[in-house]
């Protein structure tokens, strides 16, 4: 089958680039055909993708929690494919992603036990702001250092609020929960260092906790198909039986 990701879609080609690496990555490792589509802003269309090819597939969201592409966006392109397709759940919150922060926080320098201000898009879909407290939870004990959530837009604190509160000894970090570079990742990073924080940290991108997450996304669908069994990925469409 088919190994058929989405992203959400952005003009920055590195934002594009870290999408293919991903998917080109979990494709080897899993030895089938990879493809990387995307919901909108990018080529090809998950939609049109879904639609002209007709080989067996299982699309894997490359995004971190629920939301309106999620629940709707997604489940339509795959109820109209023409050929069969099963949709995985989105990557997040997952323990994989909070030990991709984790590094990630490393690497720019933060220390263990610094406060953290885990810094997301926003969304004001009730499952996908439990998906985002779900997510820090889990970077906490990854962490073993206080960690809260500040989102960019929509219900929630913001960063200078965050940071403000969780700054000790002149000490704080952010790490954007975000996929991979562009218009949110850039607004993260200005918007971390004017709000004074001391250690800002890149996004996921092209990690091997993250291909290892979508290697197991795919593997679960396929085992959920063959087995016909439901899960979590059975709140979405299923060509044929939407």
């Amino acid at each position: 089958m088919v190994l058929v990701t989405v992203a959400h879609g952005t003009r920055d080609q590195s934002g594009t680039g870290v999408a293919t690496d991903i998917t080109r990555a979990a494709g080897e490792a899993l030895g089938v055909p990879a493809v990387t589509t995307y919901v909108e802003l990018s080529e090809p269309l998950l939609a049109d993708q879904l639609r002209l090819d007709d080989r067996p597939s299982v699309v894997v969201p490359l995004l971190l929690s629920t939301g309106f592409h999620v629940r709707q966006d997604l489940p339509a392109a795959v109820a109209l494919a023409s050929g069969s397709a099963r949709l995985a759940p989105p990557l997040g919150p997952d323990p994989a992603l909070a030990r991709a922060l984790r590094t990630r926080l490393f690497e720019a320098g933060a220390e263990l036990g610094d406060p953290v201000v885990v810094l997301a898009a926003g969304t004001r879909d009730p499952v996908g702001a439990e998906d985002l407290r779900q997510a820090c939870a889990l970077l906490d004990r990854e962490w073993g250092g206080p960690v809260r959530l500040a989102t960019l837009s929509g219900p929630g604190p913001g960063v200078v609020e965050q940071v403000g509160q969780a700054r000790r000894d002149g000490r704080v970090a952010v790490v954007p929960y975000l996929l991979a570079p562009g218009h949110f990742a850039r607004r993260a990073h200005a918007e971390a260092r004017a709000a004074g924080a001391s250690v800002v940290a890149d996004v996921l991108g092209v990690h091997r906790h993250v291909v290892d997450l979508v290697v197991a996304r795919y593997a679960e669908s396929v085992a959920l198909q063959d087995h016909g069994h439901g899960g979590r990925g059975d709140a979405f469409a299923t060509a044929g039986q939407a």
